[in-house]
């Protein structure tokens, strides 16, 4: 299947705001499911575009899923340090998982954070029980950093963030 990368347009946001709720919601990643606070955080498509970079993946004019690109740790960011970028909510459609649409999202953040000066890391939270994304991170080189997990819920004991980095490479 062919996945072309780009910028999220305004009349996209709705359908990646809801592949990112759903997939949130279908994998169990909101302790408290669709009470939880954080949901409008993940629909809100066009406060994280006004933010940050959101990209899409897209085959046959069909949105796949999305990710948000966070430069120079921008207000967007929630570990991103001085010559780091950060991604944020990467989801896929169940649907179109497997297909490689992950993946490709995470090499165009690549892309973008070596094009970005300045920019000498791309750093990421994720939870435990994304296994997937996982393989994705530690197969394209991004390496744990037990040092840097954290709890974005400090009064709800059992929320660890799972944090992991990669240093760039820059070509000449």
């Amino acid at each position: 299947m062919d996945i072309l990368i780009r910028r999220a347009q305004p009349e996209e946001y709705p359908t990646v705001g809801e592949i990112t709720a759903q997939a949130y919601l279908g994998d169990g990643l909101l302790d408290f499911g669709e009470s939880d606070e954080y949901l409008g955080e993940l629909r809100d498509v066009a406060k994280r575009a006004a933010a940050a970079d959101v990209l899409v993946a897209v085959a046959h004019d069909r949105v796949l899923g999305g990710v948000t690109f966070v430069p120079h740790g921008g207000p967007l960011a929630d570990i991103a340090r001085q010559g780091e970028a950060e991604i944020r909510m990467l989801a896929v459609a169940p649907e179109a998982r497997g297909r490689g649409a992950g993946e490709a999202l995470v090499r165009a953040c690549l892309d973008r954070a070596r094009a970005t000066e300045g920019c000498v890391r791309i750093v990421l939270s994720t939870q435990r029980t994304m296994h997937a994304a996982h393989r994705i991170y530690e197969r394209l080189g991004f390496t744990r950093t037990p040092d840097r997990d954290w709890n974005p819920i400090p009064d709800i004991d059992d929320i660890m963030l799972l944090t992991y980095e990669l240093t760039l490479q820059h070509t000449p």
